[in-house]
């Protein structure tokens, strides 16, 4: 993963300019009708991203997980998309012998393995996934064998198989990997490399519309723009099933600074999924195959200090619908080396901020057919139009202001009026996501709330009794307050 500091620099500076110049407990309209609205394809764009080495410790050491995920099915009214893989899917050798799902040494529990190796039940685990699975598998090291004979067992054991992929973010790859055989690497060898990879899996599988490919890191270097005309002239594009980049807005590897008002900043979020429009066209002339982001989440390198707060949760909202209008289906949020990973939603003993925020975004887009945004993006807050079957059910407001712990001034508001409701529509309910600060973090004991409830640290249940607020609707209006760093969802 690379750092991304001339981007984050730019949008940081539009953040901060459009953060200065707001007004503190102002008031906007915003028309429901007003925004041009993005089908929504996937019944749970909401999706976990696990990393390879860490997935059968998610699976089998963590009691959190099943229900965590088990929470966002109920959410979404669909079960939870899961991509395995990550860095250490191309460090990974199969073991067909292996009585052991995975085995590798680290001297520090924190870090992740150098090699490992991984057995049958490795796919054991992953077919008792409730929801479509992807698997990532090694193309970095060259053997395609054994990443046919990997291929070949998840084929045989997965009914949940949705994809298989091969490689972890080739754009990273150099001359020193055995992929490389020695050449300088660039976007038209990995594409060469990958068509003929795709060809062969695919065809020892005897299967079609297998494959995830691309799954480049934050393009255009290397980009589906790039690979796509080759899958077509090869004839390698029939046994591609789904197109994924990979997206991180800030960085925090190598000594690279991060910014948690810049990460929530409701501009900056729309610059940097904007920067992706040229994939997304790229994917949709390729014919009718989905394009994901495929591993994502707040800063590459774990993201320390942004990644585990409130503030994150909001940006998770405020992205997934972003990247859902743009064109990307779903959104798969990396989940990395278990105690060692502060993005990641839940680990041994808490289940963290930004889980509030997949939360609160796979309620939003239950049952929804399409999104729009209704606000024009020049500050701070967001305003969302969710529709089911051409008719307005819910809306989403977020105001990304940000709120701090070292905030000395009273927490600001702002009334929001929504125009453009159908007459009939005499009132409405509402489920506010809610922190103190938008530095707050579970496990420094500042936990969010979402329609007042909280989930339990130790098994991921639901706690507290569900609370909705009432709206009241006149003439098509409707008017509420949403404070700095909050997040209203409303239900027509």
């Amino acid at each position: 993963m690379l750092p991304t500091n001339t981007l984050f620099s730019v949008l940081l500076s539009l953040a901060v300019a459009s953060a200065a110049v707001v007004p503190r407990d102002a008031s906007a309209s915003f028309d429901l009708n007003s925004g041009s609205g993005t089908a929504v394809k996937d019944p749970a764009p909401v999706a976990v991203s696990i990393e390879f080495f860490a997935f059968p410790g998610y699976v089998q050491d963590l009691d959190t997980t099943s229900q965590c995920l088990t929470n966002l099915d109920h959410a979404a009214g669909a079960a939870t998309r899961v991509r395995i893989g990550g860095t250490t899917q191309d460090r990974a050798t199969y073991d067909p012998t292996s009585s052991s799902a995975v085995n590798y040494y680290v001297a520090d529990p924190a870090d992740a393995p150098a090699n490992l190796t991984y057995g049958p039940s490795f796919f054991d685990l992953a077919s008792k996934l409730n929801g479509p699975t992807t698997i990532g598998l090694n193309r970095r090291l060259n053997n395609i064998n054994n990443t046919i004979a990997a291929a070949e067992q998840a084929v045989k054991t997965m009914d949940n198989l949705y994809a298989i992929e091969l490689g972890n973010e080739p754009d990273l790859y150099s001359s020193s990997d055995p992929i490389a055989g020695g050449e300088s690497w660039t976007p038209a060898l990995d594409a060469q490399i990958q068509v003929d990879w795709q060809k062969q899996v695919a065809t020892s599988l005897n299967k079609k519309d297998i494959i995830q490919g691309g799954v480049f890191l934050q393009p255009p270097k290397f980009s589906i723009q790039e690979l796509g005309p080759l899958e077509q002239s090869s004839g390698s594009i029939d046994y591609v099933k789904s197109w994924a980049d990979h997206a991180y807005p800030q960085s925090a590897c190598g000594g690279s600074k991060t910014n948690l008002e810049g990460l929530q900043n409701h501009t900056t979020i729309m610059n940097f999924v904007k920067g992706f429009q040229a994939e997304v066209t790229a994917a949709k002339n390729l014919g009718e195959r989905p394009l994901f982001f495929g591993e994502t989440n707040s800063a590459t390198c774990g993201g320390g200090g942004i990644s585990p707060t409130y503030g994150a949760a909001l940006w998770l909202v405020d992205y997934v619908f972003q990247s859902v209008k743009l064109g990307y289906e779903r959104l798969y949020f990396h989940q990395g080396t278990i105690g060692n990973s502060p993005y990641s939603w839940w680990g041994k003993s808490k289940v963290f901020a930004p889980y509030y925020g997949a939360y609160f975004a796979a309620s939003a887009l239950k049952d929804v057919t399409s999104i729009s945004q209704v606000d024009d993006g020049s500050s701070h807050i967001a305003v969302y139009a969710l529709n089911s079957q051409d008719c307005i059910s819910k809306a989403v407001i977020l105001n990304t202001f940000y709120y701090p712990n070292t905030t000395t001034t009273a927490r600001s508001s702002e009334d929001i009026t929504l125009t453009g409701l159908p007459k009939k529509v005499k009132s409405a309910k509402a489920k506010r996501l809610t922190a103190e600060y938008s530095t707050s973090q579970v496990e420094l004991g500042q936990v969010p709330t979402f329609g007042g409830q909280t989930f339990d640290n130790e098994s991921c249940h639901v706690q507290g009794s569900e609370q909705y607020e009432t709206v009241e609707v006149n003439n098509g209006q409707a008017t509420v307050s949403v404070a700095a760093s909050e997040a209203l969802l409303i239900y027509f």
